[in-house]
């Protein structure tokens, strides 16, 4: 069993959804981050989702944006971002997802870009902007070399196209709330309920929810619903509101990972 099915199990074993952290890879710097991630995988997160430093991260909102931005100033590139895995990797086995872009994977050698990947102790990878249909060059290093492939369906994705991406998708499907960018948002869509339904009418795969989810509550109205469910902005926030200071970065990631980590357990 794959460390992202193992993880997902062991949280539907509990009767909880899985909690997913997104943070920048190398925000504000090397060391930082390291501490970052040491204090989420303290705190109880399932799957960590790393932002890939990139220029133009076109599906990111302001937060994330900066976020790139921090890291990419304090030096950070491919060789640094897999060294924070494989650093990581020393401590902890959690799964560990990729989000990026199709440039950075392209311009190094898709094959090469996923194998090496592969070999830091990156799970998976989800490809922001590349669609399914034209993935298959991804798809095929991802299976060639045992890593996990997840894609996004959106609000406006329709049944048909649904199908299509269940179908190219190994480790979970990535449903996008709203549409737009990534951000802190005041409460959850209402579409979700239906949209997740709608996802795992057609995939065994675990399904989790992402793009706004930045209180408890929200949290908890996602667990009932969705396997997973995705939290970005509010923990950049906090390594953005506290720059200078990693004993307060951790510290405040740790009351926030605590406080939304509650929100998974389903009521008995």
């Amino acid at each position: 069993m794959s460390r992202i099915a193992q993880a997902f199990a062991q949280a539907r074993a509990a009767d909880r959804a899985a909690f997913v952290a997104y943070l920048c890879a190398g925000d504000p710097d090397l060391e930082t981050s390291l501490a970052a991630c040491r204090t989420l995988i303290e705190n109880g997160v399932d799957v960590l989702e790393f932002g890939v430093p990139f220029s133009d991260p076109l599906a990111d909102g302001l937060t994330n944006q900066l976020a790139a931005q921090r890291a990419l100033a304090a030096g950070m590139n491919k060789e640094k971002v897999f060294e924070l895995v494989r650093r990581i990797r020393a401590f902890s086995e959690v799964p560990i997802v990729f989000y990026t872009y199709y440039n950075l994977v392209f311009s190094n050698g898709v094959e090469a870009y996923v194998q090496e990947a592969r070999a830091a102790g990156v799970d998976g990878m989800l490809t922001l902007d590349l669609p399914p249909e034209e993935a298959d060059e991804v798809t095929d290093a991802c299976r060639k070399h045992g890593m996990e492939t997840v894609f996004i369906v959106a609000p406006t994705t329709p049944d048909a196209r649904i199908d299509r991406i269940v179908a190219r998708a190994t480790g979970f499907i990535y449903y996008v709330s709203r549409e737009g960018v990534t951000g802190v948002r005041s409460e959850v869509a209402a579409s979700v309920p239906a949209a997740v339904e709608r996802i795992k009418a057609r995939t065994a795969l675990p399904v989790v929810v992402g793009f706004g989810i930045s209180t408890r509550e929200h949290v908890r109205q996602v667990a009932l619903l969705a396997d997973g469910v995705v939290v970005g902005s509010l923990l950049v926030n906090a390594i953005k509101d506290n720059l200078g200071s990693t004993e307060k970065i951790c510290a405040r990631l740790k009351t926030v990972m605590q406080d939304l980590a509650a929100g998974t357990v389903r009521p008995g």
